[in-house]
């Protein structure tokens, strides 16, 4: 008897619907089980979960010959998702539940007493359900509260291969699952574990990280060890502003495929801070693999990619970085096909001005010699550096501050105005769908919303031959001064704004 049950896999991010089908010949002499459909060695050795599973959840597994087909045949599955859905299909074929499981999706690991174990990518199965119009979503119950989050869905979480089939069969209906909490009201309130006020000194640079977190602008910290850079770029989440729905779903997306969604946590509700260390693999920091996964670039997707040591990374590693911080996406090419990440995030970056950290401080002697600074500052190339448009120089702080018991401006009052900046550029930008930020305009945007008066352009015109810009970094020197006038709410860009836009250009060091 043949009997085809609906299931999903992932390609990158997207959810992909595959059709478990089961044939069983029953006058076979000899007992056997085939999977076809390009299935991985996690596929191919379903059939003995399966078997286990049937057998220990006190249901009879069907003999003969059994062939399970996986369809489309030309598309790689791979990953234990597929246990469950042919564990239904084989009792379906052989008449244990009824042969018509409805408009339903099932995913699902089996282990060898039956229980319905974990997987991951549950939310993009969810959403690739829904476009396909299936009405009901069979998950393990782990997963239930991650597959929820899509509206329209009737997600039944199960625990046991025996407890499915006694919904099936309709004695011990599972009753669907359904949020207890508030999902709005839990994005509106996030906890930080660092707040700008716990930062003694560095006005400047709070400034700096201000107008960065309000127009999404990339930031390189540079100062000696200790001076409080690290700290600082980790703060700087606290004042970003919190998470829409719409990029909470985003960022959940990309952490369930990628494996990394905790078990109590079905939403993400922070905006994400990567810091990977600097022996980071290529594939580490921007993803692949034989079978693409996301990246760092792609985990700080809508939040920060904070790179310390920045040297440190390699050229040729810091160079991958260039595209992404361009178009926003990374595109992973394979002999099987192309896969594309988002990868929108702001880059932070913190580094020492010489090998042994000391170059310029007032108090402590460098040890390094002009060659060893050149060829450290060197690893650092300038289409990269083109590409940041706020540098920052934190140097140490004082004793007076460091023992000084006020607080300074608290990160909640900080991200009040960055929020405001933000829902300013929203609205600017609502006929450009590609642009959410300033950071992202391109040179129309610029040419539309970045113009200057007679004064201002004067003083940029003076600028860009003295600092020798690029085009690059004019246009970037326009969008910064266009954050400066949102956190100040003015339309029109002032001088004023201008001026502290070039102050944050990168500065040529004489040695």
């Amino acid at each position: 008897m043949l009997a085809k049950v609906t299931s999903c896999t992932v390609i990158g991010l997207e959810g992909v619907p595959v059709d478990v089908e089961v044939d069983i010949y029953a006058q076979a002499q000899l007992p056997s089980i085939t999977v076809v459909g390009l299935p991985d060695a996690a596929v191919r050795e379903a059939t003995e979960r399966v078997r286990s599973a049937i057998i220990n959840s006190g249901l009879r597994y069907p003999r003969g010959r059994l062939t399970v087909n996986l369809a489309p045949a030309d598309l790689r599955k791979e990953g234990p998702a597929f246990d469950l859905p042919i564990a239904v299909g084989l009792l379906a074929a052989s008449n244990q539940i009824d042969p018509d499981v409805g408009n339903s999706l099932f995913v699902g690991e089996l282990s060898l007493d039956g229980h319905v174990r974990h997987v991951q990518g549950v939310l993009s199965i969810a959403l690739a359900a829904k476009n396909l119009g299936i009405q009901t979503l069979y998950v393990p119950r782990r997963d239930a509260a991650e597959a929820a989050l899509i509206p329209g869905l009737t997600v039944i979480p199960v625990d046991t291969l025996a407890n499915l089939v006694a919904h099936l069969r309709g004695y011990h209906p599972i009753p669907p699952f359904q949020h207890t909490v508030d999902i709005h009201e839990q994005l509106r309130h996030p906890a930080y574990t660092v707040d700008f006020a716990d930062i003694k000194g560095q006005e400047h640079a709070k400034r700096a990280l201000e107008v960065a977190a309000a127009g999404g602008h990339n930031v390189l910290m540079s100062g000696p060890p200790g001076a409080g850079k690290t700290l600082l770029a980790r703060a700087l989440p606290s004042i970003l502003p919190p998470l829409t729905l719409e990029e909470a779903l985003e960022i959940t997306r990309i952490y369930s495929v990628a494996n990394l969604l905790p078990p109590d946590t079905p939403l993400i509700r922070h905006r994400p801070f990567r810091a990977p260390h600097h022996t980071i693999s290529y594939a580490g920091l921007i993803g692949g693999g034989r079978n693409p996964r996301p990246g760092e670039i792609t985990l700080a997707h809508r939040g920060v990619l904070f790179l310390d040591e920045l040297p440190e990374f390699g050229s040729r590693m810091l160079e991958m970085l260039r595209q992404p911080l361009e178009d926003r996406t990374v595109t992973l090419s394979r002999a099987s096909g192309s896969v594309t990440f988002p990868a929108n995030f702001m880059f932070v970056a913190a580094m020492n001005p010489c090998p042994c950290g000391y170059y310029g401080d007032p108090t402590h002697a460098c040890t390094c010699s002009i060659s060893q600074i050149q060829r450290y500052q060197k690893r650092l190339s300038g289409p990269l550096l083109d590409r940041i448009d706020i540098y920052i120089d934190v140097p140490r702080v004082p004793y007076e501050k460091l023992a000084d018991d006020r607080r300074g401006e608290p990160s909640e009052v900080i991200r009040e105005r960055v929020t405001m900046a933000r829902e300013r550029q929203l609205r600017r930008f609502r006929d450009h769908p590609r642009c959410m930020t300033n950071a992202d305009m391109g040179p129309t945007e610029v040419r539309e919303y970045c113009r200057l008066d007679d004064e201002g352009r004067a003083l940029l015109a003076t600028a860009v031959k003295q600092m020798n810009l690029s085009a690059r970094a004019y246009h970037r020197v326009l969008k910064l001064a266009r954050t400066i006038a949102d956190l100040a709410d003015r339309d029109e860009i002032q001088v004023t704004d201008l001026a502290e836009a070039l102050q944050y250009r990168r500065r040529t060091v004489h040695l």
